[in-house]
């Protein structure tokens, strides 16, 4: 039942998954993951921005900016020698004066990459490198809900093939270090020095049909938000800016002002506040910075397992689930496990990130949680109903603490939701009034219920404070046991049950004192009482019909109990309890009470003799154990 439970919220959360109703959630662990990645905490000494703020732009008094300044702002980057220069701003119309001179300084020198927007609604790039190597398009990849998770490296229309701004600069630097973009021949991926950059395909992580157009990657963030060096265009123009801050790096060019929106969220926005974006000239730098580490230190893309392992990794924890909640009862235990597991998950899933692995966290989350609660919630119905027979069927017969005992061993004594019937052994006990036949038949039926019932009421109490369970009341009389519903595992404890009995009998007989005494009071005659009890091998189980069931024993140790009780009634007629016993019960109670030896004899419809003893009294040492009861 419990491995059914599993597959079928197994299957239940395969096709949440499938249909794209978790993904935003494994998104959201893709961001949190990303959050508590170790970053960067250096300045990326490769990358340095120049950012146009809205105070640039007023100085400047115009947007956009001319071909003028740009060109003085190119010369002044190229006179310290940086490896590339990237202008993130869109240039498909000359902005005079100026315009000649621009397109010369960048036709002159190639390390300077322009961008353009891919599509049938783009943007060109500057007319004097349209279709050469120092454009390439500045895309951005934005998921549902407006976050940056992906960045591009190819696009293509059909004809041609268009490199990404940040794969252009990147080259650039790698040029000089002689490292250059390359076929990986085992499978065709684009490689960047020793790493093998593997495409985003539609259903990796927790991504389900998504955009896989292009050639894509993952995005780690690795680098803080004060990774790259910055300095403001100003900066640029009035030659502030150390040569040692250009030279041998890349410079990207681009707006930081709120006037001309190039904002972005990304995993490490905490919100979607304005102060939570990054500019695109950033992310950029995010995007090249990544590349650099593929090629320069060997870092790893970000990949997922197949699908058919993270659809394994789901079930997995769907079939945990199922066994913790199949060893789960309390709230306590239910509270640590389930918080236990998922975090459990949760770190494995964490560590398996930063060793570059995105797994699923949430499918399994739901499925763990969802088959601990439904199994553990079956359990404890099925075993209240459990509970509900075991104590409809002993609960009235005896104590509390014989009850909890058998709740607690319910195990060994319920299988396949009812009680198994066992071979055991047992100390039956049968216990009769004397003359009850010719009293009844002359007191008024009301008065004779309300006798028999305070009767019958003080000598079951004293069957269960001695250990025993009361199986069955017949008019006067009355059947239990010692040594059920749990099998005894020793001789020790077999001979327990039997020196109980005898004690139980005893203390019936001062009962039956008391009781006469106040029955006397009232008018009532005295009784007297005869038990027979014998100690033996008995099957107990459920006798009865499937709307009447009834815990019992039977065999042939019940019948030779049931012959003690009605034997020879002239064998001490004149004790208030008479008390008979077979050798077997002999053998266990053996110096702890008084007994005398009656002899060996033939019960009614037994071929076999036994021998039968009469106890008498308990002996003065054995006195203060009798008078206190159940002995352990």
């Amino acid at each position: 039942m419990a491995l059914f439970s599993g597959l079928l919220v197994f299957l239940v959360i395969a096709v949440l998954r499938a249909g794209g109703h978790i993904e935003h959630l494994e998104l959201l662990a893709y961001d949190w993951f990303i959050r508590l990645t170790p970053k960067v905490s250096d300045e990326d000494p490769k990358i340095t921005l120049i950012k146009i703020s809205e105070t640039d732009i007023g100085t400047l008094r115009r947007w956009p900016v001319t071909d003028e300044t740009l060109a003085k702002a190119m010369k002044i980057l190229l006179e310290s020698d940086p490896r590339a220069i990237g202008l993130d701003i869109y240039r498909d119309i000359l902005v005079p004066p100026g315009s000649e001179e621009l397109n010369r300084i960048v036709s002159e020198n190639p390390n300077i990459v322009g961008v353009m927007k891919f599509g049938i609604n783009g943007v060109q790039p500057q007319a004097i490198i349209r279709n050469t190597e120092q454009v390439g398009f500045n895309d951005i990849v934005v998921d549902q809900g407006g976050i940056v998770r992906r960045a591009l490296l190819f696009l293509d229309d059909g004809e041609n093939v268009y490199h990404a701004f940040a794969l252009r600069l990147a080259s650039l630097y790698l040029q000089a270090e002689g490292i250059a973009p390359q076929s990986d021949p085992d499978n065709n991926y684009l490689r960047l020095g020793k790493t093998t950059i593997k495409p985003f395909e539609a259903n990796d992580g927790g991504y389900v049909r998504a955009d896989a157009r292009g050639y894509q990657f993952l995005l780690d963030f690795k680098n803080s938000a004060a990774s790259f060096r910055s300095f403001s265009f100003s900066d640029l123009l009035s030659g502030n800016i150390p040569p040692d801050s250009v030279r041998n790096k890349i410079i990207i060019i681009g707006v930081d002002a709120q006037s001309v929106k190039d904002f972005f969220y990304t995993p490490l926005s905490r919100g979607f506040q304005e102060d939570q974006q990054i500019i695109g000239v950033v992310l950029h730098g995010h995007i090249t910075s990544q590349l650099l580490r593929f090629a320069l230190d060997g870092a790893r893309p970000i990949l997922s397992p197949s699908e058919g392992k993270e659809l394994f990794w789901i079930l997995l924890w769907s079939l945990i689930g199922c066994l913790i909640g199949l060893r789960t009862r309390s709230v306590l235990r239910f509270s640590l496990l389930g918080a236990g597991g998922l975090a459990i998950l949760c770190l494995i899933a964490y560590f398996a990130f930063l060793s570059r692995m995105w797994i699923p966290v949430f499918p399994p989350a739901l499925s763990f949680f969802i088959s601990f609660v439904g199994v553990m919630a079956f359990m404890s119905n099925h075993e209240k109903k459990k509970r509900a027979l075991l104590m409809q069927l002993f609960s009235q017969h005896v104590s509390k603490e014989i009850a909890d005992m058998i709740w607690q061993q319910r195990d060994q004594l319920l299988s396949e939701g009812g009680l198994s019937s066992q071979k055991m052994m047992d100390t039956v006990f049968f216990l009769d009034l004397k003359g009850f036949t010719a009293m009844s038949e002359k007191m008024d039926p009301k008065d004779l219920l309300d006798w028999l019932n305070s009767y019958m009421e003080s000598m079951a109490k004293l069957i269960m404070d001695h250990g025993g369970v009361v199986d069955n009341y017949v008019g006067d009389s009355i059947k239990a046991d010692f040594g059920i519903p749990l099998p005894r595992s020793s001789e020790d404890e077999v001979c327990s049950d039997a020196r109980n009995a005898v004690i139980c009998a005893l203390a019936m007989e001062n009962e039956i004192k008391r009781l006469n005494t106040q029955w006397g009071k009232k008018g009532l005659p005295a009784m007297g009482m005869r038990v027979g009890i014998f100690t033996g091998p008995v099957v107990a189980g459920l006798l009865g019909s499937t709307q009447r069931l009834k815990y019992t024993t039977i065999g042939d140790t019940v019948n030779i109990a049931s012959r003690l009780e009605s034997y020879d009634k002239e064998i001490g007629k004149d004790a208030l309890c008479r008390i008979l016993i077979g050798d077997t019960t002999l053998r266990c109670i053996d110096s702890r009470f008084i007994t005398e030896r009656i002899g060996e004899v033939r019960l009614k419809g037994k071929e076999e003799s036994i021998v039968i003893y009469q106890v008498l009294g308990a002996t003065i040492t054995n006195r203060t154990e009798t008078s206190q009861g159940v002995i352990k």
